[in-house]
């Protein structure tokens, strides 16, 4: 498992980092005016389905399935699987596709009602998502074969290969615009669409050199199917709380003034990057293995493997989430404050992401605890949890609208989704499936200690760095360089000193793996 969180760890933070050179273009080129809501509300919906089935619905219902056969049946009863789900799933996917474009400009009114007061800016986003649409389909398709890979224990590629997302639309954003695609807001969207085409070829690439290569025939309901679709219908919602409500986050933001939208959606890019890194790879990398712990009915590694996966999401997070809070404001002036995205627009921005750091921690422990219930082909109970939780953020949401503005949907956001992992964690608890073990219970502890430290430390150096390095861009990149820097070091050096883990022992465990890899290989 940890080798597995490593290794998408790794690619995720990759990408992470040039997801933030590109929105640093996106920034200086667009800032927060109409192009700029437009195009993000048109990535909203083709990403909110990526997200779904990449990291959600399909991973749940799919990867257990497939894992399973894998290791009951052997490799071609898996591969023949694969191939009828990837039938099934073209044809849906390609009606799909066609109706959301067809009827893009009733989508939009449902998602972002408040545009429809302007109408340039309606039809621009209908535009824009009409070009961004068929991203979908490629990437639920992509979901397939990451998922395989994801059964077979091969991380890199699916884990590599958003990369490409970001190169695409960096490279969009250097292209001039043309007759065909005359503003930005166009050739980010074309970008988005070519970058889904040579992410799906780069995960078909990695499944037929591991010789799983899924036949292609015409779409049958066989058991195998049944049982995919079965579970991915309640999945779509379970496993994708967190993104729905985001979603409602964009419909309350096109209601507030203008601008709000795009303050969002930089926020939640600086969010994203420890919940993605975190949070996707614990909850990558312990899917497949809870669902051949549970297959083989090994219930009490099942437990172990959920009290280990707590830990390592919890290590990164509880600093994470304190640091964003705390420093919100230096990262989001050093990141995007240039060009069209003023100080105004940073300082908002920064508001807003303390407000979803506040949740961070719950949304990463919702990647660890779900797999508790997927692995066991439960998608109903996390289904269940989440329409409540969805409901609660769209009651908070309405609540805060109006006196907290543009800090009111990451908040209602953050206390939803505490309320979603905790619900799972009680669940689990009640069912048997968890138990919180001693080693959890006196790390944790220890984790909150060392990141109370941590958040000492940036409290104080904060405003002596930036006072030092005052209006001039190159020392304020290198005094937050050395903010995150120096608070890493204070954290990690907390931890060790208090027992919350043993970076000494981490390397050592890395370097057996390495090397059993290598002999392995040889």
């Amino acid at each position: 498992m940890l080798r597995g969180i490593l290794t998408v760890g790794i690619w995720t933070m990759a990408s992470r980092l040039l997801g933030f050179a590109r929105d640093v273009l996106i920034a200086d080129r667009l800032g927060t005016g109409l192009v700029a809501d437009a195009f993000f509300v048109a990535l909203k919906l083709p990403n909110l389905f990526r997200r779904l089935f990449g990291e959600g619905a399909f991973n749940a219902a799919f990867v257990p399935a497939f894992a399973g056969t894998l290791a009951s049946f052997g490799r071609e009863p898996a591969r023949r699987l694969a191939g009828e789900v990837a039938s099934v799933l073209a044809v849906w996917l390609a009606g799909i596709t066609v109706l959301g474009i067809v009827f893009m400009p009733q989508l939009m009114v449902v998602l972002a009602p408040g545009f429809a007061a302007l109408p340039a800016k309606l039809a621009l986003t209908v535009t824009l998502t009409r070009i961004a649409f068929p991203y979908l389909m490629l990437m639920c398709l992509a979901a397939l074969f990451g998922g395989m890979l994801n059964g077979l224990d091969r991380f890199a590629a699916a884990a590599g290969a958003p990369v490409l997302f970001n190169v695409f639309l960096i490279g969009a954003l250097l292209v001039p615009p043309v007759a065909m695609l005359p503003t930005t807001g166009h050739l980010l969207a074309a970008g988005l669409v070519l970058s889904g085409f040579a992410q799906l070829g780069v995960l078909v690439l990695a499944v037929r050199l591991a010789g799983m290569a899924p036949p292609c025939g015409w779409p049958r309901l066989t058991p195998g199917v049944r049982t995919v679709l079965r579970r991915m219908g309640p999945g779509v919602i379970g496993a994708g709380v967190t993104q729905l409500n985001v979603a409602v986050d964009t419909v309350i933001a096109s209601l507030l003034p203008a601008g709000t939208v795009s303050v969002l959606y930089y926020a939640d890019r600086v969010d994203q990057l420890p919940l993605g890194v975190i949070g996707a790879a614990v909850g990558t990398a312990i899917l497949p293995l809870l669902s051949r712990q549970v297959r083989a009915g090994d219930k009490g590694l099942a437990i172990t493997t959920l009290n280990r996966g707590i830990e390592y999401a919890l290590v990164l997070t509880l600093p994470a989430a304190l640091a964003l809070s705390v420093a919100g404001g230096p990262i989001m002036s050093v990141l995007f404050a240039r060009g069209a995205f003023d100080a105004l627009a940073a300082a908002r921005s920064a508001e807003a992401l303390a407000a979803y750091a506040v949740g961070l921690p719950a949304y990463v422990l919702a990647k660890v605890f779900a797999p508790g219930f997927f692995a066991r082909g439960d998608t109903a109970t996390p289904v269940k949890i989440g329409l409540v939780a969805v409901a609660l953020n769209l009651v908070l949401n309405l609540v805060f609208m109006r006196p907290l503005g543009h800090i009111g949907p990451p908040l209602a956001t953050s206390i939803a989704a505490a309320f979603n992992a905790a619900a799972l964690a009680v669940l689990l608890y009640w069912r048997g499936y968890f138990r919180p073990d001693a080693a959890l219970g006196g790390r944790l502890g220890r984790m909150v200690l060392a990141a109370g430290a941590m958040t000492l430390v940036l409290l104080v150096l904060d405003p002596v760095l930036f006072a030092i390095a005052g209006g001039r861009p190159l020392l304020r990149a290198a005094a937050l360089v050395m903010l995150v820097g120096t608070g890493l070091v204070a954290y990690g050096a907390a931890g060790q000193a208090l027992g919350a883990f043993d970076l000494l022992e981490l390397g050592r465990t890395l370097l057996r793996r390495r090397f059993a890899a290598a002999k392995s290989r040889g």
